[in-house]
């Protein structure tokens, strides 16, 4: 048998195996960090929940979704362990960087404009003046089938 002939076996061979590898890398990453879990903990869960680890059982996880609501969840359904400064910001808002440089955008394009201009009424429209014709009264004051009408 030629060596050449045995090449693209080792080569497949040596795929899958550094495949393998990586693999199983990750999943022993995965399981450090499932097991680094403590109550208080904030999690995010593989469908992308945020949650506080409320208990920890041997293959289960009893997260807190929302004030008083508690779920139970496999332990392998946990994707991720936030730091508490990434989960209050995420989950609550709450930064402690009070010197944001970057400027506070409006909710409404009223407060761009810098000069005061009066605000159109769309109430009732003024009383016409006295010389002046009321409503359908023609400006001349000569009315439909008068003498010299259009």
């Amino acid at each position: 048998m030629n060596p050449i002939s045995l090449l693209p076996f080792v080569l497949i061979i040596g795929a899958f195996f550094l495949l393998t590898r990586s693999q199983k890398k990750k999943q022993q990453q995965a399981v450090q960090m499932r097991d680094q879990l403590t109550p208080g903990t904030g999690v995010r869960t593989i469908g992308g929940m945020y949650a506080t680890v409320k208990e920890i059982g041997d293959d289960t996880v009893t997260l807190e979704v929302a004030p008083g609501v508690h779920a139970m969840y496999a332990k392998n359904a946990i994707g991720a362990v936030l730091e508490d400064e990434e989960y209050n910001r995420i989950v609550h808002g709450i930064t402690d960087d009070l010197t944001i440089d970057t400027p506070v955008v409006p909710d409404d394009a009223s407060s761009l404009t810098e000069d005061e201009t009066p605000k159109l009424d769309l109430g009732k429209k003024d009383e016409p003046k006295a010389d002046e014709p009321k409503g359908d009264e023609p400006k001349d004051g000569k009315a439909d089938g008068e003498a010299g009408a259009k």
